[in-house]
């Protein structure tokens, strides 16, 4: 895979886990409503995926990229992020809500350690310790989000 597919995949991959779960999770905190968090989703799908996008289109092109490798890079992100983040929204429509919450985080940590796991064979690094720093980073930023909704809920509560 060239590098500039690989470069906007990981970043869509990583952005779409990561900001997906952090708004399922501090809204789930703060309103407990599907209706909210799903919307939530498809507004990361669609606006947070072409905003990346355009971040990682403008950044290409600051780092002097000739065009078809921005073409590239922004085309992967868009689709990795929104197809990811999309995923996202079928266990909250048919699970109950806290357990849909459950298995989201679960699904973000699968796709988060496969992810890991090929960029630290691919640098020959130790597996277990790119896994863990990533995951780490990923349940320190669901921990913060849902703590801001609960703070949130109980302040305008």
């Amino acid at each position: 895979m060239k590098i500039s597919f690989k470069k906007g995949f990981s970043f869509g991959l990583t952005t779409a886990i990561i900001t997906t779960l952090a708004l399922m999770v501090g809204l789930n905190a703060s309103t407990s409503s599907v209706a909210v968090i799903i919307s939530g989703i498809l507004i990361i799908a669609i606006a947070d995926s072409l905003s990346d996008s355009l971040g990682m289109h403008i950044s290409e092109e600051a780092s002097e990229k000739n065009s078809k490798e921005v073409r590239e890079s922004t085309l992967s992100t868009f689709l990795a992020k929104f197809i990811v983040s999309s995923t996202f929204i079928l266990p909250v429509l048919v699970l109950p809500l806290q357990e849909a919450i459950s298995l989201s985080i679960i699904w973000g940590l699968i796709l988060i350690t496969i992810l890991s796991f090929f960029i630290a064979k691919r640098d020959e690094k130790n597996p277990l310790w790119t896994i863990s720093e990533h995951i780490a980073l990923m349940l320190f930023i669901v921990f913060l989000t849902h703590n801001i909704g609960t703070w949130i809920s109980s302040v305008i509560a």
